[in-house]
């Protein structure tokens, strides 16, 4: 695209440049440089100050966002109805906050310290010289390397560390956890270096190193074979590149730290498989609600007994998230404790009731416990309940009953007064726990709609006389259904079923 050059100061006759407020701040936003405005037929229109000095000249697009005017690099900006602003960069050079600017997100974006600093090599060889190596120390007394050449691409791997005495800049700069701070590294230096890391800088007319910032041990080996990129400040744009991207590893470092406290957490906090009980099946829901950690408020667990029994619990602790999750984490170790040496359901709340107050958490919980024990025919279902939506029983001759066990909230009241109710589950009966991330999800579309105990219940007298694990998966499917994408509050079901004999 070649536009006929024009005097720069004239507007062809009756020619009026748009006048809105959007068109000159972007067609402004770069005064200091030479800047022209094509209209929309590809004649130029109009240039700056700075533009006029230059004289007429062909604008000669190279991309949609690069092109040449005269002789002379420029980027190229669309502006409203079909006009254009060419900005020429003095001396043709890129400007460092420029580089600056686009390598910022590249390195927030980048995740871990692997990816930090693979990004961080292919930035720098992408501005600051045609080879760049990230030299960080690693265990047992080596560095890893990552790098970006012209010549091979990109690179990892791992080298003996190079003792400051064969190569003190290196050296010095790999351990500098202070401001960045740009070294000369001299040739013979370069030598002593692992032939993986000396040999692309064979044929550099520069090698210089810089260590990162932010408290980071490493740093990164540059190489140029001609000019410096930005000039007179280009030592200036490798520090300041090399803070950032310091900053940028040490926020991998905290994120991986985090990771790992959180995954470590998590191990303490996830359920295990249920105990196995003869003449018993357990069916299982679990889904906390989005965030960090992979549990939450909501918890179940199922555990066994030396009388071939199982203590049973489905809780629900107020709130969601790390602080809700390290509750239920002290309510499930507690617990686990408690049942070992007390099996009436009323006395373990008590005890957990008196715990949560000594605490001084401000969170309350509401559970439901007890325990399951095979009988002559079917299943005794024992259970205690301190605040928790009452236990159904799907009955497989017909009908959905409530298991009635009041009890106030756990964790409130020094007062609180807790029920127990023992049921019998025949072959094919199912005694379902839940908590009220059921009955409180919201509808997709409607948000103050709630799924409610009406829906849940015309759900269940649809699955009477159905397997427990079918029963598990057509509530599920309902109530994600009722969801759609929309969040939802942590969710845990227990299904306890009698299993059937063989046929």
């Amino acid at each position: 695209m070649v536009s006929r050059p024009a005097p720069a100061s004239a507007l062809p006759p009756g020619a009026e440049l748009p006048g809105h407020a959007g068109f000159w701040r972007s067609a402004l936003a770069d005064v200091r440089d030479p800047v022209f405005l094509q209209g929309p037929d590809g004649a130029l229109r109009w240039a700056n100050a700075a533009g006029e000095r230059l004289g007429a000249a062909e604008l000669i697009g190279v991309t949609e966002t690069t092109g040449m005017v005269g002789r002379r690099p420029a980027k190229i900006r669309d502006l409203p109805d079909g006009w254009r602003a060419w900005t020429v960069v003095e001396d043709g050079r890129r400007r460092p906050e420029e580089f600056l600017a686009e390598a910022g997100p590249k390195l927030a974006a980048a995740r871990g310290r692997h990816g930090t600093a693979r990004v961080i090599a292919e930035l720098a060889a992408s501005a600051l010289g045609e080879c760049a190596f990230v030299l960080m120390p690693t265990t047992r007394g080596r560095w890893e390397w990552w790098s970006c050449t012209d010549h091979s691409g990109s690179g990892h791997g791992r080298i003996r560390r190079v003792p400051a005495q064969a190569a003190p800049v290196v050296s010095a700069a790999v351990a500098d956890v202070g401001r960045p701070e740009v070294r000369t590294v001299p040739v013979a230096e370069v030598s002593t270096l692992p032939a993986a890391v000396a040999e692309p800088f064979e044929d550099a007319l520069d090698v210089s190193v810089v260590s990162f910032g932010s408290g980071i041990a490493g740093a990164v080996l540059l190489g140029r074979r001609g000019e410096a990129p930005f000039g007179p400040a280009h030592g200036q744009a490798v520090e300041a590149f090399a803070d950032a991207a310091g900053a940028a590893l040490a926020n991998a470092q905290r994120y991986a730290q985090q990771e790992e406290a959180t995954r470590g957490l998590e191990s303490t906090l996830l359920p295990v498989a249920p105990a196995h009980v003869e003449g018993a099946n357990f069916e299982l829901w679990y889904e906390p609600a989005g965030g960090v950690l992979g549990v939450g408020g909501d918890f179940y667990d199922v555990l066994p007994r030396e009388d071939g029994s199982a203590f049973v619990v489905v809780g629900d602790i107020c709130g969601k998230g790390a602080e809700a999750a390290a509750l239920t984490g002290r309510v499930r170790h507690s617990l686990a404790a408690l049942h070992l040496v007390e099996r009436d359901g009323r006395t373990m709340l008590r005890l957990l009731n008196e715990l949560l107050i000594s605490g001084g958490s401000n969170r309350f919980a509401t559970l439901v416990l007890g325990s399951v024990a095979p009988a002559e025919s079917g299943l005794d279902v024992t259970l205690a309940s301190g605040g928790h939506p009452a236990p159904l029983v799907l009955r497989r001759g017909g009908g959905v009953e409530e298991v009635s066990v009041p009890g106030t909230l756990v964790g409130v009241s020094p007062q609180a007064r807790f029920a127990e109710a023992t049921t019998h589950l025949d072959e094919g009966d199912v005694c379902l726990l839940y908590t009220d991330g059921v009955t409180e999800a919201r509808n997709r579309t409607e948000s103050a709609e709630l799924f409610g105990d009406a829906r849940l219940y015309t759900v269940l007298e649809d699955c009477v006389g159905l397997p427990a694990q079918e029963i598990v998966r057509r509530l599920r499917e309902e109530v994600r259904q009722w969801l759609g994408d929309s969040g939802h509050d942590d969710i845990a079901v227990l299904a306890i079923e009698a299993a059937r004999k063989a046929e």
